[in-house]
Formats: structure tokens, C-alpha cells, sequence
């Protein structure tokens, strides 16, 4: 049954229908629980560099710093935290993820309203709730598969991505509109809140995982996380959405963490209009989710992330030619076609992942690869908040835009190029 426990399989069967797997009543509980997640985190994109713009005059640098301290854990404990997530029960782990992530986003609005709220303050929060989101993550990716059947997992995917790209539209709206209202720091108390209702949904997930072995829990931490880089190191398809997904994350992350001051200071829109900017860029998400399953049934799920990714990415050299008047929606249109790749490419990444890896190695190899691909997250904000500072935030736009162009070129190196779908199962041990 591969892997799943008895009361997970009929998921498979329940799955089929106008609803598809909405019907089945644990992936519902874990769709609704990670989308409302997901919108709190959408609110704290745009409200926690505002808070950190408006209410503590920070500079670019430390508005990228932010950026840069949530993704820092993935370089520090990414590969260990691997290891830990496949030799422990998926569930109590993202439970402990969600608890600890409210109490710390709950500070920042206690803090400001004691008045002794600092940049530094916002730094600790992005830091340990960026360790958390390692170990939920990682935890998250290889719990889906406990829920679903192997079959099922494209579908599972693309409704999950599809929930979150939805609530990225609301959310930077959503947070601009109370950042407009009752201040920045109001819109934090929903990501806090969000972790909450995660968590609810979560224990009432009926399905049960299947045990660790005890062989798993005798093995070494340095030998399960050598056992997890070195399946990557040596598979074609692997290794090179590694090294794009690395560079990918460069650029994108380098526009990101300067995007807000970008709107703010050089474009010149107000909390509000930066909120409902971004939402519009957002909705991409929504197309990329609804297109990746059906592209890929006609194109092949190969083919079908080589035209999302390496299509997508060159419009983002539109949205740095953001000025008042009509080039604001042109920027925007950029942003949503990039967008939109980007979330389609994601979907068929991970389906392709979570059936491709032997499920004992899921947890590994996933982190291995992320370990990569997020450790050039940070690289990529403090390199746009560095540029930000030197050259201008709009230069810098253009040149960090103008790498990311260039990286869909990664995915014709390898076998990728000559395939119409990709594998199903890798053909070394």
C-alpha cells in the first residue's frame, strides 16, 4: 500500500468527483489548515517590511535583512533537520512548528505596544520562525504522502498550491488595506492566529503514519544525511533542479526583498496600493495552479516546466519599469506571468519528487535539494538589499531581473531537454 496506513488508503477512492480530493475529509482538514497558514504568512510579506519601513524607519539593507534572517535556517540545520523529520512522526513535529510560530509572531504586536519594538526584535522573530518553518516544511512535504496515494499526489499538490497562490492574492491586499487603517502591526496578529487554526486542523487529521523502523533509528544522522546528497549528487534530474532551483531562488529572492521599498520609494504608492499591487501579481499564482496538471497532460510534465519556468521568468525584466500611469500595470502584468510560472514549475517539481524518491529517502533527498535551492534565498535578499543600497533600488531591480531571465537556460543542460514526461522512477539504487 505503499507506505500508507489503513485508514489513509481509501483516500484513492474518495478522491474521484466534481470536488476531487476536497471530498476526502483529511486532505481537506490539511488544505484548510495550510491555506489559512498560508494566508498569515501572505499578510507578514508585506506587513513586516511595512512595519519595518513605517513604524521603525529601517533602511534597505535591513529590510532585506529581514528577508535574509527567515531563510538563513535552511543553510544552518536544513540537512540535519531532514535526517530528524524522517526518523520522527510528521505530525507532533508540525503541531510543535505552529505553537512556537504564533508565540513568536504574537511578540511583535505586544512589543509595539509597550513601545519597545526594534528592528532587531523583528530579526529574532524572522530568524526562529524561519527555523520552525524548516522543520514544518520539510515535515509537511513528506506528510502528504501519508494522507494520499501515490496517484493522488499531482492532484494533492496543485489544490494545495492552488489554496496558497489564492490567499496570496487576498493577502498582500488584505495587509495593505489594514496597514492603511490600523497600522502594520494589527495585520501581524492574523499570521498568529492563523498557526492556530493550522494546528486545530492538523489534530483532527484521522490518518495515521506508518512507524519508523528500528533499523532507521539505529542508523547515524551523518550517514542518513550523506545517504539523502548523495541520491541528488547522482541523479540527472535531480541534480539539475537542484542548481536551478538555486539560481532561480537567487533572482526571485532578490527583487522580492526590495520589491515593497521599490513600490514605496521609488514608485511612490501608499501601504494600500502596495498591498493590492502585489495581489494583482499574486493571481498569477491562481493561473499557474490551475494550468500546471492540464499543460502537462498535453505537453508532458518535462516539457511543461521547461516552457512554465523558462518562458515565465524573462517577464520579470517588466516589473522594474514601474512608474505612475500606465507602466504601473505593465509592471504588474510582468509580475503575474512570472509568477505564474513560477507556481506551475513548483507543482510539477514536487509531484515529480514525492513519486520519483523511495519513500524511506523522501525526507532527505527533499531537504538536500531545498538545502541548495533556499540556501541561496538569503544570498539573493542580501544581495538585492546591498545593491539596493549602492547603485539604487531601481538598478538593482534591473540587474537581479535580468539573472533571473537567464536561468530557465539550466533546464535544457541534462537529460531534461530530450524527454516529453519525466520519470517515474530512477534507474540507479
Amino acid at each position: 500500500m505503499n507506505g500508507l496506513t489503513a485508514a489513509a488508503a481509501p483516500a484513492a477512492s474518495r478522491s474521484r468527483g466534481r470536488w476531487g480530493l476536497l471530498r476526502d475529509r483529511d486532505f481537506r482538514l490539511l488544505w484548510v489548515g495550510e491555506t489559512t497558514s498560508g494566508f498569515g504568512s501572505s499578510l507578514t510579506s508585506v506587513a513586516l517590511p511595512l512595519v519595518a519601513i513605517t513604524a521603525l524607519h529601517a533602511t534597505t539593507l535591513e529590510v532585506a535583512l529581514l528577508t535574509a534572517a527567515a531563510w538563513v535556517p535552511w543553510v544552518i540545520i536544513g540537512l540535519p533537520a531532514g535526517a530528524w523529520v524522517d526518523r520522527l512522526p510528521r505530525r507532533p513535529v508540525m503541531l510543535t512548528c505552529d505553537a512556537v510560530s504564533f508565540l513568536l509572531f504574537l511578540s511583535i504586536p505586544v512589543a509595539a505596544w509597550q513601545g519597545v519594538l526594534t528592528v532587531g526584535h523583528l530579526l529574532a522573530v524572522a530568524l526562529l520562525t524561519g527555523t520552525a518553518k524548516v522543520f514544518f516544511q520539510t515535515s509537511y512535504q513528506v506528510y502528504l504522502p501519508s494522507i494520499v496515494v501515490p496517484a493522488d499526489l499531482p492532484e494533492g499538490n496543485a489544490k494545495l498550491q492552488g489554496g496558497e497562490s489564492a490567499v496570496e492574492v487576498v493577502g498582500p491586499g488584505a495587509a495593505g488595506l489594514v496597514a492603511q487603517v490600523f497600522g502594520a502591526v494589527t495585520a501581524l496578529l492574523a499570521d498568529a492566529a492563523s498557526f492556530v487554526v493550522s494546528a486545530l486542523c492538523l489534530l483532527g487529521i484521522r490518518a495515521r503514519e506508518a512507524p519508523v523502523s528500528r533499523e532507521r533509528r539505529a542508523t547515524t544522522l551523518r550517514r542518513e544525511i550523506g545517504e539523502g546528497l548523495r541520491f541528488v549528487a547522482r541523479d540527472p534530474y535531480l541534480r539539475v533542479l537542484t542548481v536551478f532551483g538555486a539560481a532561480s531562488n537567487l533572482g526571485l529572492m532578490g527583487y522580492q526583498a526590495i520589491l515593497v521599498v521599490f513600490l514605496v520609494r521609488d514608485v511612490g504608492v501608499g501601504p494600500g496600493a502596495v498591498g493590492g499591487l502585489m495581489a494583482v501579481m499574486s493571481v498569477g499564482g491562481l493561473a499557474g495552479a490551475a494550468s500546471a496538471t492540464w499543460v502537462s497532460r498535453r505537453l508532458g510534465s518535462a516539457r511543461a516546466m521547461i516552457v512554465f519556468e523558462a518562458l515565465g521568468a524573462p517577464f520579470g525584466l517588466l516589473i522594474p519599469l514601474a512608474h505612475r500611469g500606465p507602466w504601473l500595470a505593465v509592471a504588474v502584468a510582468g509580475g503575474f506571468v512570472l509568477v505564474t510560472g513560477v507556481v506551475a514549475g513548483n507543482i510539477i517539481k514536487a509531484g515529480f519528487r514525492q513519486t520519483y524518491v523511495p519513500r524511506h529517502l523522501l525526507g532527505r533527498v527533499s531537504v538536500s535539494m531545498q538545502f541548495v535551492n533556499y540556501g541561496t534565498i538569503p544570498l539573493g535578499a542580501l544581495l538585492g538589499g546591498a545593491l539596493g543600497g549602492t547603485i539604487g533600488t531601481r538598478p538593482s531591480m534591473w540587474v537581479v531581473t535580468a539573472g533571473l531571465a537567464l536561468t530557465g537556460l539550466i533546464l535544457l543542460i541534462g537529460p531534461l531537454r530530450h524527454r516529453r514526461d519525466l520519470p517515474a522512477s530512477p534507474d540507479h539504487p
